[in-house]
């Protein structure tokens, strides 16, 4: 494709799919276009459409299967974004694509988990049967990042033109092939239904629910049925916040000490204060679903298995914080937790929950929800608001805070998913009782994505302070040698099993130099090939490094090919050398990057180096990537 053919024109179809995008946000009346009347980004074009670039990008996608020139011109001139921009915002994410591609896709996670246990297997076949990666006329197939199905290892998704992404997760390459040939339209093999009974993925839920409070509705109410949520509690919590006032809410989370559960552990009461008193307006609420983190999937969980929950907890901050829009920035490899959260949306929204008048108490609030397009650094909270507003989603420089300026430039609340569903408990309990469960600053349940070599894989949620050990043994404990557990993710440290009862604490876990992270608990027994995985999370921080800043860009490339030289005995200088060189990589990145990625892009490595992990022989037939 000639991208300098500025002349290229759109086909009817990429110019009703954005037109369909302009119409749901009140920008076109006949083929007029004309400014947005509701936004509160409206005015010159140029700002008061540009947000809407990734939707209007999603909409080509999904309608063609790739984006042409063509459709990247009409997308720049009905936006009044440059040219430039709109390809370099249609390049910086993995699940884009300006080349002519198949209009199937098959995205096959090789991650930590699902390579090692049947994601290679998968890749091989589908060489064999659709072709080398990224080739094939009607469908072709992709290696890719933890798609968030680990519970459930190998996964697959399946991008496809016209017709809704599915999960394929346990998956197998004759599913996959079937899954390609399989007519348009829903039928009985649709995958979803694979995903019906959500006890698999959090095993407490098949037993007794006693304690818990996050899980508490999950395989027990129907995700699609406002009545069956509002029959098991749901929105009770809603108009107990009514009833509070807004600064009584926030008052019952400061007491509860609620911290962040993304991994920044940022004190929840502080931030929702901090934008409620801000003095300009408009406020908006930005719910961070952009659940990337390799190894985690407790996010995906609660949005499939409880969307409502997600809805009304929002609410409820929109109202505390003076927030009339919100908006729900959720990962675009989570398919069936897009279309049930999009439902209960649509759903709340028709029965007064979301609106111009929430409940009948004048309060406005409504909801979008905005799809990511496979991009990590999404997850760092500017860089989600950058990518909300139509840019590249690259960090921005802190101070300013989001909390000061945020989205569209005024005061802005984000909040996880885990985070916000603490709320419907703090004001189910009260802010005090919440605190006194755990320990310290960390106060609450917490939820641990367990998977590995334990024999029950799934989410778990245990009180702050249930020791490393006793959630193994919830999961009931690891099949073979254990030989280390990563804990917090790809971001995250390795544990030794001499360190198993270190308290799942902030505290607890600071004090052994590891960090809980984003709740990912991986069990990796003596079988394991540990360099190789090393390189598989260098590989995957070097890919999804935004470039913006040189620690992360340079630092990430050459800390993976130090890896490699290791593995395979090539390193130029000797082996202690290349030790410290990788330590010292690891000093200036976290030094000097701008945002978390960098700076915890050589976490696990620093961490498998002070345990001897890189120590162990490897395969020297280990395919670096």
């Amino acid at each position: 494709m000639d991208l300098h053919l500025s002349d290229a024109q759109a086909s009817t179809a990429e110019k009703e799919a954005v037109a369909a995008v302009l119409r749901e946000h009140a920008l076109v009346s006949g083929d007029e276009v004309r400014e947005h009347a509701y936004f509160a980004d409206s005015g010159q074009a140029a700002r008061g459409r540009r947000h809407l670039l990734l939707p209007a990008l999603h909409a080509v996608m999904d309608e063609r299967g790739w984006i042409s020139a063509g459709a990247l011109n009409h997308v720049a001139r009905v936006l009044s974004v440059p040219p430039a921009d709109v390809y370099g915002v249609a390049t910086f994410y993995a699940m884009f694509s300006v080349e002519p591609r198949a209009p199937q896709v098959v995205h096959v996670c090789d991650d930590i988990v699902c390579g090692p246990n049947g994601g290679e297997q998968i890749a091989a076949r589908l060489t064999d049967e659709l072709g080398p990666e990224g080739t094939g006329a009607n469908a072709c197939w992709v290696r890719s990042p933890c798609l968030g199905l680990c519970e459930r290892a190998p996964a697959v998704l399946l991008q496809r033109a016209r017709r809704p992404d599915v999960s394929l997760a346990p998956a197998t390459a004759e599913a996959v092939t079937a899954e390609l040939a399989r007519p348009d339209g829903p039928g009985p093999a649709d995958p979803d239904l694979a995903f019906a009974d959500a006890t698999v993925s959090a095993p407490q839920t098949g037993g007794d629910r006693a304690g818990l409070r996050l899980l508490g509705r999950v395989g027990l109410v129907d995700p699609e049925s406002l009545d069956d949520y509002r029959a098991h509690g749901g929105y009770t919590t809603l108009r107990r916040a009514v009833e509070l006032g807004p600064t009584r809410v926030i008052a019952e989370v400061t007491d509860a000490s609620l911290t962040g559960r993304g991994g920044a552990a940022f004190p929840t009461g502080v931030k929702w204060d901090g934008v409620a008193r801000a003095p300009e307006r408009p406020h908006y609420l930005v719910c961070n679903a952009d659940e990337s983190e390799p190894g985690t999937f407790k996010d995906r969980l609660l949005m499939e298995s409880d969307p409502f929950g997600l809805i009304e907890a929002m609410t409820i901050a929109g109202y505390a914080t003076g927030c009339e829009r919100g908006f729900l920035y959720i990962r675009g490899e989570y398919p069936l937790a897009t279309r049930r959260l999009l439902h209960a949306i649509d759903a709340a929204r028709a029965r007064g929950f979301l609106g111009a008048d929430v409940l009948g108490t004048g309060f406005a609030f409504d909801i979008e929800l905005r799809r990511g397009a496979g991009a990590y650094i999404c997850g760092e909270e500017t860089a989600l608001l950058n990518s909300l507003e139509g840019l590249r989603g690259e960090p921005r420089n802190k101070p300013p805070f989001p909390s000061v300026r945020g989205l569209f430039g005024r005061p802005t609340v984000i909040n996880n998913v885990e985070t916000l569903y603490n709320v419907l408990e703090i004001l189910r309990v009260g802010g005090p009782a919440f605190a006194s469960i755990g320990a310290g600053r960390s106060t609450g349940t917490k939820l641990f994505c367990v998977a590995g070599v334990v024999q029950t894989p799934g989410v778990y949620e245990v009180d702050f302070g249930t020791t490393l050990r006793e959630l193994l043994g919830l999961a009931g404990g690891v099949r073979g040698e254990l030989r280390t557990v990563l804990l917090g993710g790809a971001a995250g440290g390795f544990v030794s099993p001499d360190q198993l009862d270190v308290p799942l604490t902030l505290e607890g876990t600071r004090e052994i130099g590891a960090t809980l992270g984003s709740g990912v608990v991986l069990a990796i027994d003596t079988s394991a090939d540990v360099p190789a995985m090393l390189r598989r999370i260098a590989a995957f921080f070097r890919d999804e490094s935004c470039g913006q800043c040189v620690p992360c860009r340079v630092g990430t490339v050459r800390q993976e090919e130090a890896l490699a030289r290791l593995a395979h005995g090539l390193q130029p200088a000797s082996r202690a050398t290349e030790l410290a060189l990788l330590d010292d990589l690891a000093r200036v990145m976290q030094d000097a990057s701008i945002c978390g990625l960098g700076q915890t892009a050589p976490a696990a490595v620093r961490s498998a180096l002070a345990l001897g992990l890189l120590d162990a022989p490897t395969s020297p037939n280990g395919r670096v990537r």
